[in-house]
């Protein structure tokens, strides 16, 4: 029988080229009492952390083996999961993407277009998941609509894919399941007496529609849970101090924010440009600075209000925007592969996992060692 007994991730650490993760302790709050008692990450991820160990690869988990010292600390700190919306609790992508597009097809009338699974699938291989380049190749194979000028094909694309925005979001709340296992993982971490925060603030659904899905998880297990949006992102200590309306930033800062922006506008322009040249597929990370701060101020306030500090928090992540955002802050990071992500690589993952539940990601392995 398995116990809640944990002494956990001192072999989920950093690779060794990950920089030492910065920790602010003024925003984590007291632990409380919890049934899964594990060494704290301080004593895995010091604030001046030189790994010494080996890199350790056990089925889909890469696991650091910590060195002697690092176990000296109090063992009764605590742990905290923070779940991702997208790809976490539910992979939209693996059957309602293309569900969606024929959707907006329909409602388009373009009565020729509906993509099977065989055209789908080569058109997100071609296309390296862009989705406004599987649309342009789609319609280059068989040929756009007559009454369409070729100066407006830029914003019929758009138009499609807004259609289909709309449509996903539909088969989201009304007809797309959870992934397979998530409610179990969420019960057991319960049981067991570990926070579990969801975080829909930064969703690319929105957090309207990220909520929605969250309350596929039934009312009794909701009670259970926190929830992550914009407004609780707002209210938290971090919100107020980072984000909040009575703290203004000097002139230079908002200069040096905009800059950067328009730095990572550019970089996306460039590389569409490179792209089209080329015929290539260019993969480059434009996420602005702004969106990884919302991003960390989130991940801040989910460990705020799960009172666990940052570095005994992790992160259950389906998106590279999320896994950046707690490298940063040096908070330990899950990667779940979803549809949409199951060829992409997630270097600075402390782990990689295909699902849940079995063979796969759960509370005990977490707890237990039991790569």
């Amino acid at each position: 029988m398995e116990t809640a007994s944990c002494s956990i991730l001192y072999t989920l650490g950093f690779s060794n080229n990950t920089p030492s993760p910065t920790i602010n302790n003024n925003l984590s709050l007291p632990p409380k009492t919890n049934l899964c008692s594990i060494p704290p990450f301080s004593s895995t991820f010091p604030r001046n952390f030189h790994s010494h160990g080996k890199n350790l690869q056990f089925n889909g988990f890469t696991a650091f083996s910590s060195s002697p010292n690092t176990q000296n600390q109090n063992p009764s700190q605590e742990l905290a999961v923070l779940l991702e919306v997208d790809g976490v609790l539910m992979d939209a992508y693996r059957v309602g993407n293309r569900q969606a597009f024929n959707l907006a097809f329909q409602k388009l009338g373009l009565d020729c277009a509906n993509w099977t699974e065989p055209v789908y699938l080569d058109l997100v291989r071609r296309s390296a998941g862009n989705e406004e380049k599987m649309l342009v190749l789609y319609f280059n194979r068989i040929g756009w609509p007559t009454s369409l000028p070729t100066s407006e094909k830029e914003s019929f694309v758009k138009s499609v894919l807004r259609e289909k925005k709309n449509a996903l979001e539909e088969l989201m709340l009304k007809s797309l399941p959870l992934r397979p296992g998530v409610e179990d993982f969420i019960d057991d971490a319960c049981n067991k007496g570990i926070p579990v925060v969801v975080l829909t603030s930064y969703s690319k659904s929105g957090d309207k529609i990220a909520r929605s899905i969250v309350e596929k998880l039934g009312d009794e297990r909701l009670s259970k849970v926190k929830v992550v949006g914009n407004e609780e992102v707002e209210q938290s200590l971090y919100g107020q101090l980072v984000f909040g309306k009575g703290v203004s930033s000097s002139l230079d800062e908002q200069l040096a924010k905009e800059a950067r922006k328009a730095a990572s506008a550019e970089k996306q322009r460039i590389a569409k440009e490179v792209a089209s040249m080329l015929k290539v597929s260019v993969n480059i990370d434009t996420t602005s600075s702004e969106s990884l701060e919302k991003i960390v101020g989130a991940l801040r306030a989910g460990a705020e209000i799960a009172e666990v500090p940052v570095y005994n928090c992790v992160l259950i992540a389906g998106s590279k925007s999320g896994l950046a955002a707690a490298e940063q802050i040096g908070m330990p990071r899950v990667v779940l592969r979803s549809s949409f992500t199951s060829r992409a690589e997630f270097p600075t993952a402390n782990a990689i996992m295909d699902g849940f539940g079995g063979a796969d990601l759960t509370i005990s392995k977490l707890c237990q060692k039991r790569w």
